[in-house]
């Protein structure tokens, strides 16, 4: 670890949170890919209990956790997750525009319009994509894409460094960080698609990296847009709850672009654009 301290790049950024960092990794990592393993209700409560907790984080985030006014953005959120769990995703989308949208009228904030709609859409994308016949596979595919990119932009970022990607937004990321991190998203999608053979859904690995660079570049646009929310507030995380990551926001950002993106994609594919498959 100190040899790695020593390569950070000239811009002083180092690798003094990688332990924390990595050892919150390893706990929460074998828990949510377990999650998505088991599925029904295990997923569905995990999947709710996220969306809370990321809601009510949205609220102190933009400063609408007032009582009253805050909980309407977790609310809206849980009863559309509730909605696509018990019904369908259409019924769970329907819930969230509407939610969405009463949130909005209750707080007389956009913010509160938009944390629904950010948070919102990603979860509920995750519960329609796990009851996919394929479900555990492009749920994990969705999570390995998100963390390699997350690591392959920590290491890229610090070992590297150079031009920044987004000063005005979020001063600590590189574009190297963005090279470094599409690299690595697109290689843990291929590698885990490959090794998972006949259980993948059907398509040749070059649409697989396809796919997977799409995924991770929606996975740091979140990011980035997360980074954008907090810079708007002045807030540095969205929460302390992950110890080395900051909030569940801080450390899903990514996964609710992904998410997002590959529900696009699917239902691309089945109005017949041939990209997966």
């Amino acid at each position: 670890m100190r040899a790695l301290a020593n390569l950070a790049p000239k811009t002083g950024a180092g690798f003094g949170d990688f332990r924390v960092r990595a050892i919150s990794a390893a706990v929460l990592a074998p828990l949510g890919i377990a999650a998505v393993w088991l599925g029904g209700p295990v997923w569905l409560a995990t999947v709710c209990a996220i969306a809370a907790g990321a809601g009510m984080e949205w609220a102190g985030l933009s400063n609408l956790a007032v009582p009253g006014v805050g909980l309407a953005v977790p609310a809206a959120i849980l009863a559309a997750c509730l909605a696509a769990g018990y019904g369908s995703n259409n019924a769970g989308l329907a819930v969230l525009l509407v939610g969405a949208v009463l949130a909005w009228l209750i707080s007389g904030r956009r913010a509160a319009l938009g944390g629904v709609l950010y948070v919102g859409v990603g979860v509920v994308t995750l519960l329609r994509l796990r009851a996919e016949p394929a479900g555990f596979v492009f749920v994990v595919f969705v999570l390995l894409v998100v963390w390699g990119s997350d690591i392959g932009a920590y290491v890229a970022g610090r070992l590297i460094g150079g031009a920044k990607l987004a000063p005005s937004i979020s001063p600590g990321k590189t574009r190297s960080g963005a090279v470094g991190g599409l690299a690595a998203g697109i290689v843990c999608g291929v590698g885990f698609i490959a090794a998972c053979g006949t259980a993948a859904p059907p398509g040749s690995l070059g649409q697989t990296a396809v796919v997977a660079g799409l995924l991770s570049l929606a996975s740091q646009a979140g990011d980035l847009l997360e980074s954008a929310v907090k810079r708007r507030y002045g807030k540095k995380d969205s929460g302390h709850l992950i110890p080395g990551h900051g909030g569940l926001l801080d450390r899903l950002d990514g996964v609710l672009g992904a998410a997002g993106m590959l529900g696009i994609v699917s239902e691309l594919v089945k109005l017949g654009l041939r990209l997966w498959a």
